[in-house]
C-alpha cells in the first residue's frame, strides 16, 4: 500500500513538473506574440488617427485660413496660432521656474522623512488628477471674477500654470534623483558649495529629463480646451495686451466644430495643430539633447 501511494505521489509530482515545464516553454513565444500584438495595435491606432485627420483636413487647407484677420468668411486660424504660442510661452514662464526650484528643494535641501514633504508630494499627485474642467471653473471664479481680470490671456495662462505645475514638479524631481550621487560627492570633494553643485553639476545633468516634462506640459497646454473657454474666452483676434481675450488652436477647432458651419475648416485646423505639436516637440527634444551634450 505504501509503495502504491509512493508511486502515485511520484507520478503526480512528475506530471506537475512536466506541466510547468511545458507552460514555461510555451509562455515565452506567447508573451512575445502578445507584446508584438500590443505594439501593432498601438502603432495602428496612432496611424489611423493621424491618417484620418490628414485625409479629412488637408484638402481644406487654403491661404485664407492663414489670414491675419479673422472673419466669418475665411475663419482664419492665424490669430489662434499666435495666441497659442503666446499662451504656451507665458504659461511656461510662470510655471517652469517654480516647478524646477520646487523639485530642487524637495531633492537637494529637504530632509528625508519630513512630513511636510510627504504632504507636498501628496498634494502634487492630487492636483495632477483633477479634471481640466475643474481648473477652468476655479480660474473663472478666482482669476476672471474675484481678481477682476475678465476673460483674458493672463487668466488663461495662470490657470494652465496651475494645471501643469504637478507635471513639471514630478518630472524634474525624478530627473534630479536620477543624477548619480558620485557627481555630488565629486563636486563637494573639489571644494564646491551646495548652491554651485546644484546649478553647475546636478541641474545641467538632469536637464534632459526636465525638458521631457516641459515637452509634455507644452502638449497639454496646446491641447487644452475646457479650462481656456472659462478663462481666456473665445475671441478670435491677435492679443496685443495680456488682459485681452483670445482663443488657442484647440479652442478655435472646438468653436468651428460646435457651430456646425465650418466643420471642414475645423479638420484643417486639426492638421495645423498636429503639425505645431510635432514641431514644438522636435525642437524641444533637440534642445534637450544639446543641453545634455554640453555637460
Amino acid at each position: 500500500m505504501i509503495k502504491l501511494f509512493t508511486a502515485i505521489t511520484g507520478a503526480m509530482r512528475r506530471g506537475y513538473n512536466a506541466f510547468w515545464r511545458l507552460v514555461r516553454i510555451l509562455s515565452e513565444p506567447f508573451m512575445a506574440a502578445l507584446t508584438w500584438a500590443a505594439t501593432a495595435i498601438t502603432i495602428g491606432t496612432l496611424v489611423f488617427i493621424v491618417g484620418f485627420i490628414l485625409v479629412k483636413g488637408i484638402p481644406y487647407i487654403k491661404p485664407s485660413l492663414f489670414s491675419l484677420t479673422y472673419n466669418s468668411n475665411n475663419v482664419s486660424l492665424m490669430p489662434a496660432m499666435i495666441s497659442t504660442v503666446i499662451m504656451t510661452v507665458l504659461s511656461l514662464l510662470i510655471t517652469a521656474p517654480l516647478g524646477i526650484f520646487s523639485a530642487i528643494f524637495l531633492v537637494e535641501y529637504a530632509r528625508r522623512g519630513n512630513r511636510i514633504i510627504g504632504v507636498i508630494r501628496m498634494t502634487t499627485e492630487t492636483l495632477s488628477g483633477i479634471p481640466s474642467i475643474v481648473y477652468g471653473l476655479f480660474g473663472m471664479l478666482f482669476f476672471v471674477t474675484f481678481l477682476g481680470w475678465g476673460f483674458s490671456v493672463l487668466a488663461g495662462a495662470f490657470t494652465l500654470s496651475i494645471m501643469i505645475l504637478p507635471l513639471i514638479m514630478r518630472s524634474s524631481e525624478e530627473a534630479l534623483k536620477a543624477v548619480p550621487d558620485t557627481y555630488r560627492e565629486g563636486s563637494f570633494g573639489l571644494g564646491a558649495g551646495k548652491l554651485r553643485t546644484v546649478f553647475r553639476i546636478i541641474l545641467p545633468s538632469a536637464m534632459p529629463g526636465i525638458m521631457a516634462g516641459i515637452i509634455l506640459s507644452i502638449g497639454r497646454i496646446v491641447g487644452e480646451t475646457a479650462a481656456l473657454i472659462y478663462t481666456a474666452g473665445t475671441v478670435a483676434q491677435i492679443p496685443t495686451d495680456p488682459m485681452q481675450s483670445a482663443r488657442t488652436l484647440s479652442v478655435h477647432m472646438y468653436a468651428l466644430s460646435s457651430e456646425g458651419l465650418h466643420t471642414n475648416e475645423g479638420y484643417a485646423t486639426a492638421v495645423v495643430l498636429l503639425l505645431v505639436v510635432v514641431l514644438i516637440n522636435t525642437v524641444s527634444a533637440k534642445l534637450a539633447k544639446r543641453i545634455g551634450g554640453i555637460v
